[in-house]
């Protein structure tokens, strides 16, 4: 039998909850030791085999625990990845990585210094709706791509209370929480920009953090363009694709996130499928002839991050999520904030990956 990587799990908010201690319990080469709750009892209720702490240190001091995952507030992932990484931990941070570029490459240096593997959970990569979207690029169905758009909205016009995603302190807001996933995606498929024009702002009353934002990717040959807001009502297309053959359009978001929320899991029958209602439609020109057909969502499968973490510990596989490429998002971050201060495009330093 395979060695089972011990886990233990920093905090039992948002993403704890939804996502990671559902994919780990449900993987067959993972075993949740540890779960981190400061308040409240349901995690030993859902999780009845695991230990519940009050405090990440001890996942630190827990010498059975091989991974941690780092899952809590954005301006404490630095430190406690930076701990468990010297403690002799592997690593999982939550997105983003850090909150800088200079921390994230500290982190980065720590762990190659230590010997550990350090990834983050960008679970955005599969999402059934991206993998298709990647597919028909690379399938060139729409021939020379010229224009991508994704969008990333929802529909919160009140200040959440108690909760340190809406204080300003806090380094939080939509472009780190909703942008990271979009800005990943789109350097996965296009790579580093030349440049980045952002406009990002505070639209809801009263609010502390940015929760709008439009950011424009400059590359040579395709536009890219990037939109989050917390204030739409009305969903419209998730991904616009133009090429000098036709254009894809996408609605709707990846079902695997409600999935996890109904406590069904990665095993169950149909996981991560779309009914034909969601499909893109793929409106393309040959020999003057248009065809317009729906395309079929390839399933979405975030265990898929896990498989390869788990290949990466035990066997040197490459990760599917390298840490230099989670530092490149806060790059892009880092320069759409300054292109809205100052109001102007912002050039893109070549990085260190």
């Amino acid at each position: 039998m395979e060695k089972r990587i011990v886990v233990g799990i920093a905090s039992f908010g948002m993403s704890g909850r939804i996502f990671h201690a559902p994919l780990l319990t449900h993987h067959d080469k993972f075993a949740l030791k540890r779960i981190v709750q400061r308040s409240g009892d349901d995690a030993k209720a859902l999780y009845p085999g695991t230990i519940v702490s009050s405090l990440p240190d001890d996942l630190l001091n827990d010498r059975e625990i091989d991974l941690i995952v780092v899952n809590t507030p954005d301006q404490t992932h630095y430190d406690l990845a930076k701990r468990g990484l010297e403690a002799g931990k592997h690593i999982v941070v939550e997105k983003p990585i850090t909150q800088t570029v200079e921390q994230a490459e500290e982190l980065i240096d720590v762990a190659h210094r230590c010997g550990r593997v350090l990834t983050v959970f960008h679970n955005r990569r599969w999402d059934g709706d991206f993998l298709t979207v990647r597919s028909i690029i690379r399938g060139q169905n729409l021939g020379r791509l010229v224009e991508f758009e994704s969008h990333y909205d929802r529909y919160r016009n009140f200040i959440q209370p108690g909760t340190w995603k809406e204080r300003s302190e806090a380094g939080a807001g939509i472009l780190h929480n909703l942008g990271s996933h979009m800005i990943d995606q789109a350097l996965v498929l296009f790579g580093m920009p030349e440049a980045v024009t952002a406009h990002v702002r505070i639209m809801r009353t009263g609010g502390e953090v940015e929760d709008w934002y439009d950011v424009r990717l400059h590359y040579p040959d395709v536009n890219v363009l990037l939109r989050g807001s917390y204030l739409v009502k009305e969903l419209g297309p998730r991904y616009i694709l133009h090429g000098t053959n036709g254009s894809f359009v996408k609605v709707g978001l990846d079902p695997q996130e409600e999935a996890l929320k109904q406590r069904k899991n990665p095993h169950d029958a149909g996981w991560g499928t779309e009914p034909a209602e969601w499909w893109g439609v793929l409106n393309v020109e040959s020999d003057g002839i248009s065809r317009r057909t729906k395309v079929e969502t390839i399933p979405g499968n975030y265990s898929a991050f896990y498989d390869n973490l788990y290949d990466g510990i035990t066997k040197g596989i490459e990760l599917a999520v390298k840490p230099e490429e989670a530092a490149n998002v806060i790059r892009i971050i880092d320069a759409a904030r300054r292109s809205s201060e100052q109001r102007r495009t912002i050039g893109i330093a070549r990085s260190r990956s």
